[in-house]
C-alpha cells in the first residue's frame, strides 16, 4: 500500500473512533464540512453565473494599479474567496495575459476583501439562528436547478448560502456540546510564546482546511461560546492570513512558471511581512481596536473587535507595500529569473527514450478558459518551432541559419556531416510528447466553451495536427534526399539539391512570418502559396527535360516526383497551420489590455 493512502485510511480510521467518542467533536466537524461545501458551492455558481465576464474584468483591472486594488476587493468581496481570486490572478501572470505590477495589486485588493466576510459573520451575532433561513433556500437552491444552465448556476449560489448557514449553525451547537473539553480559552501561556503559539494554531488550520473563511468562523464561533479569548483570537486570525498565502503560493510555486511563481511569492511576502509586523505591534493595535469599539458603540462586542483588527491589520499591510510594488516586481524579477530560451531546442542529439513534454500547460492554466487558451497559444510556439527544427535535423539543415538573412541562409550547404539520425526518432523524442500533452490539455477540459472558445479549440488541434503532418512527410522525404545528397555529382543530385534549396527558402519565408502582423502574414502566405505553385510546375519541366536528354531514368524522376510531393505537402501544412493561427476574439481582446497596461505601468 502507498504510504499516501495508508496516512488517508489512518486519518479516517482517527476520525471514526473521535466521532463515537464524542457526539460533539461529529456535531463540530459536521459544521466545519458543511461550511467548506457550501463555500465550494458558492464559488462555483458564481464562476458559472460570471462566465467569461470575470475573466474581462481582471483584465481590464490591471491597467492601473488602483483598478487592481479595486478588482481584488471587489472580486472578493463577490467570491468571498480570496485564493480563488489569487489563483487566477496567477493563472493569468502565469500565461503573460497580465503583467507582474498588475497582479500584485490584485493580491493586495485580494487580502481587504477577504476581510469583508468576517465582517458579515460578526454583524449576524451568534444569538440568531441561520437555520430557519438554510431550510427554504436548501428547497429553492434545488429547484432552480431544473429550470436551465443559469439558472443552476444560481441555484448552486442560493445552495452554498443555504450550507454555510447550517454549518454555522452546527459549528455553534458543536462548541456549546463541547463544553470545556476544547476550551482554549484555559491555555495559560503568557507574553510572546503564547501569541506565536496561537499564531501558529491558525496557520496550520488554514493550511489544512484551505480556507481563511473557515478558520475565521471557526474563531467567532469559539469567542461566542467562550472557548477562545480574544487576544488568542486575535493571534489566530493573524496566523490564518500566513496560512492563506502558504496554500496558495505552494500550489502557485509548484505548478506555475516563473511569471506565477513570482506572484505567488509575491503573495507570501505580502502576507508574512503584514503578519509579523501586526505581531510586533498586537498591543498597540489592540489598544486602537479597544478604542475605535468604544467610540462606535461595540466595545462589549468580541466578534466586531475581531473584524475591526482583521481588517485594520491587513490595511496597514497594504499602505506599507504600496509604494514599493514596481521595486517588489523588480526584486523578485531579479530573484526568480525567467530561464533562458535557447536558440536552437534541438542542440543536442537524442540520448534517451524519454520524450520532451509540454512546457505552458501548467496548473495555473487551467483556472481559467482564457488563461488555458493563453497556454495553449504559448504551447503550440513550442511544439512549431520543436517541428521545424526536427525537420531541419533530419534534412540536413542548420537550425541556426534559420535566423540569418535569406540570401546568406541559401548560401548554406547541405550539412552532410550531420549524425544519420532517424525522422521517426526526433520525432518520437522531441515531437510527440508535446503533441499528446496538448491534445490531453484540451481534451480533459470539461468547463463550457463560448462559441469563440470552441472554435479556438478545434482551430489549436487542427494547427497541432498540420505541424506533426509536416513532420511526418519530413520522415518520408529523409531517406531519399540524405542518400543522394551524399552522393557525388550526378543531374540527381542536382534536382534534390534544387528541391532541398527550395524546402528551406520557404521555411525561412514561414519563419519570418512568426510575429509579423496578422493581416500581413496572410498577405505574404498566400504570396508563398502563389510561389510554391510555380516551382512545383517548373520543377516538374525540369525533370521531364532530364529525362528527355538521358540524365534521369524512369525511377529516379518517379522519386523526385513523389519526394516533390513531399516538400510541398511540408509546406502546405505548416502554411496552413500559420493560416489557422486565429485567437478567439476574448483572447485577442485581454492581449490588448495587457498591452495597454503594460504601456500604462511601464516605467519611464
Amino acid at each position: 500500500m502507498k504510504p499516501r493512502n495508508f496516512a488517508v485510511i489512518a486519518v479516517a480510521a482517527l476520525l471514526v473512533w473521535s466521532f463515537w467518542r464524542s457526539a460533539a467533536w461529529l456535531q463540530l466537524c459536521a459544521g466545519l464540512a458543511m461550511f467548506l461545501f457550501g463555500m465550494q458551492l458558492l464559488e462555483e455558481g458564481l464562476r458559472q453565473l460570471a462566465g467569461g465576464r470575470l475573466e474581462r474584468w481582471l483584465a481590464r483591472s490591471t491597467g492601473t494599479p488602483l483598478r487592481g486594488l479595486a478588482f481584488g476587493i471587489g472580486g472578493t468581496m463577490l467570491l468571498q474567496s480570496s485564493t480563488l481570486v489569487s489563483l487566477l490572478t496567477i493563472a493569468f501572470v502565469s500565461t503573460g495575459l497580465i503583467h507582474l505590477a498588475g497582479g500584485i495589486a490584485v493580491v493586495f485588493g485580494a487580502n481587504l476583501g477577504a476581510t469583508s466576510g468576517i465582517w458579515l459573520l460578526a454583524l449576524a451575532g451568534q444569538d440568531f439562528s441561520l437555520s430557519a433561513l438554510a431550510l427554504p433556500l436548501l428547497v429553492f437552491g434545488v429547484l432552480a436547478g431544473f429550470l436551465g444552465e443559469k439558472s443552476k448556476a444560481a441555484g448552486r449560489v442560493v445552495l452554498g448560502v443555504a450550507f454555510i448557514f447550517l454549518g454555522i449553525d452546527q459549528l455553534k451547537e458543536g462548541f456549546a456540546g463541547l463544553g470545556g473539553d476544547a476550551d482554549l480559552a484555559t491555555i495559560r501561556i503568557d507574553g510572546v510564546a503564547g501569541t506565536l503559539l496561537f499564531a501558529a494554531i491558525g496557520t496550520a488550520v488554514t493550511v489544512v482546511l484551505q480556507s481563511s473563511h473557515a478558520t475565521l468562523i471557526l474563531i467567532l464561533t469559539a469567542i461566542a461560546s467562550g472557548h477562545l479569548g480574544l487576544a488568542q483570537a486575535l493571534a489566530v486570525a493573524i496566523g490564518a492570513n500566513v496560512g492563506s498565502s502558504i496554500s496558495t503560493g505552494m500550489v502557485g510555486m509548484l505548478g506555475g512558471n516563473r511569471s506565477g511563481q513570482r506572484l505567488a511569492l509575491a503573495h507570501m511576502i505580502f502576507n508574512v511581512s503584514t503578519a509579523l509586523l501586526a505581531l510586533a505591534l498586537l498591543v498597540p493595535l489592540t489598544w486602537l481596536v479597544g478604542g475605535v469599539a468604544d467610540v462606535a458603540g461595540f466595545g462589549d462586542n468580541d466578534l466586531l473587535k475581531l473584524a475591526l483588527f482583521h481588517t485594520l491589520f491587513n490595511a496597514i499591510g497594504v499602505a506599507l507595500f504600496w509604494p514599493w510594488q514596481a521595486q517588489l516586481a523588480a526584486t523578485l524579477t531579479r530573484w526568480l529569473p525567467d530561464p533562458p530560451v535557447p536558440e536552437v531546442l534541438l542542440a543536442e542529439s537524442v540520448t534517451t527514450s524519454e520524450r520532451i513534454k509540454a512546457r505552458h500547460l501548467t496548473a495555473q492554466a487551467r483556472e481559467s478558459v482564457d488563461a488555458a487558451a493563453a497556454a495553449i497559444v504559448c504551447e503550440l510556439r513550442h511544439l512549431g518551432r520543436l517541428c521545424v527544427e526536427t525537420i531541419c535535423r533530419a534534412l540536413l539543415y542548420p537550425v541556426e541559419t534559420l535566423a540569418q538573412p535569406l540570401p546568406e541562409a541559401l548560401a548554406v550547404q547541405p550539412a552532410l556531416e550531420m549524425s544519420d539520425e532517424d525522422a521517426e526518432a526526433l520525432y518520437q523524442h522531441h515531437v510527440k510528447g508535446v503533441y499528446a500533452d496538448l491534445l490531453s490539455f484540451m481534451g480533459q477540459w470539461d468547463a463550457p466553451l463560448d462559441e469563440a472558445h470552441q472554435r479556438f479549440w478545434a482551430q489549436s488541434q487542427l494547427i497541432a495536427l498540420d505541424l506533426v503532418n509536416a513532420v511526418k512527410d519530413a520522415k518520408h522525404l529523409q531517406k531519399n534526399l540524405r542518400r543522394t545528397l551524399r552522393e557525388p555529382d550526378s543531374p540527381a543530385r542536382d534536382a534534390y539539391l534544387v528541391l532541398w534549396r527550395q524546402l528551406f527558402a520557404m521555411l525561412h519565408r514561414l519563419y519570418a512570418l512568426v510575429d509579423m502582423p496578422e493581416e500581413a502574414m496572410r498577405e505574404r502566405l498566400a504570396g508563398l502559396g502563389d510561389d510554391a505553385a510555380q516551382f512545383q510546375a517548373s520543377f516538374r519541366q525540369r525533370l521531364f527535360a532530364m529525362v528527355r536528354r538521358g540524365e534521369l531514368d524512369g525511377l529516379r524522376t518517379g522519386s523526385l516526383m513523389n519526394d516533390l510531393g513531399y516538400v510541398d505537402r511540408i509546406i502546405h501544412h505548416l502554411s496552413q497551420a500559420m493560416a489557422r493561427a486565429d485567437e478567439p476574439s476574448s483572447l485577442r481582446e485581454l492581449r490588448r489590455l495587457s498591452s495597454e497596461e503594460a504601456t500604462e505601468v511601464a516605467p519611464t
